[in-house]
């Protein structure tokens, strides 16, 4: 029998999901990175605000579990850091009492979370649900030839990109970008994500349960606040005036409707 190397080590670790768990309760730490690694995750620890920046330089995560209580830097600073230069998706964790810390935190460009305690199938399950939404970079290790990089140009001058225009608002979903009123838009993945299922509906009442479905997945576990406070911060990024929406309504009892052109 062949004897496992280093490197061949350090290839299997690579496959695995890499996840980075800031979280300063030892007790947590400690059962989150037997349970994760047992599901097939790669754990990196940080167990203050300050440490998990640098791990995340460092790492280059796939998805990071954010404790809200964090030493030095907290959670929703770390949060913001993150956000103005990665999509990666975030689940902070936060106390069951704190609920304006949950909303905050959302606000602050979190995709999801979780409230302690939890339960570990709970947690994966949410882990597994915003993954499977996040944008697919290509691999830095693996970068296309010149010939490929000719084919694929040459292919997308045969074949328009996917865009969604309605009104003033475009949405180039090959390129991940979006414009509003001839100016470029940073979205993080969610409102995104949000905005395309509005857009592809538009004029048309969209449940706040259809919504979480495509969005966050059919096997979400949580309630309809997530949704509620994406809405409201995808609206202060497209919206001339937030408080007073005319792009996305709210339709009171059901959900919401992206106006078209003809309803301005």
């Amino acid at each position: 029998m062949t004897a496992t190397t280093d490197s061949d080590e350090r290839a299997a670790t690579d496959r695995r999901i890499k996840v980075l768990l800031a979280e300063d309760e030892e007790s947590f730490v400690d059962a989150l990175v037997i349970g994760l690694e047992r599901e097939g995750f790669a754990i990196t620890v940080a167990r203050d605000g300050a440490e998990a920046l640098e791990r995340f330089k460092e790492n280059e995560p796939d998805l990071i579990l954010l404790d809200i209580m964090l030493p030095k830097i907290s959670g929703l600073d770390v949060c913001r850091t993150i956000r103005t230069r990665s999509a990666v998706p975030i689940i902070m964790v936060t106390a069951k009492t704190t609920e304006i810390d949950t909303v905050v935190g959302l606000e602050v460009g979190a995709d999801d979370y979780v409230a302690k305690p939890y339960r570990l199938h709970e947690l994966v399950s949410r882990m597994r649900a915003v993954l499977r939404r996040a944008p697919r970079v290509e691999s830095k290790e693996s970068p296309r030839s010149t010939a490929t990089e000719t084919a694929t140009s040459s292919a997308s001058d045969v074949f328009p990109r996917n865009v969604l225009e309605v009104g003033d608002v475009t949405l180039d979903l090959d390129r991940h970008e979006c414009t509003v009123r001839g100016n470029e838009v940073t979205l993080p993945l969610k409102e995104f994500e949000l905005l395309e299922q509005l857009l592809l509906s538009a004029g048309r009442v969209l449940t706040r349960d259809t919504l979480i479905s495509r969005v966050w997945g059919a096997d979400y576990v949580g309630d309809t606040k997530t949704l509620d406070v994406h809405v409201k911060r995808l609206r202060a990024h497209i919206e001339v005036n937030p408080s007073q929406p005319k792009l996305i309504t709210t339709i009171r009892g059901l959900g919401y409707r992206f106006e078209t052109a003809r309803r301005h």
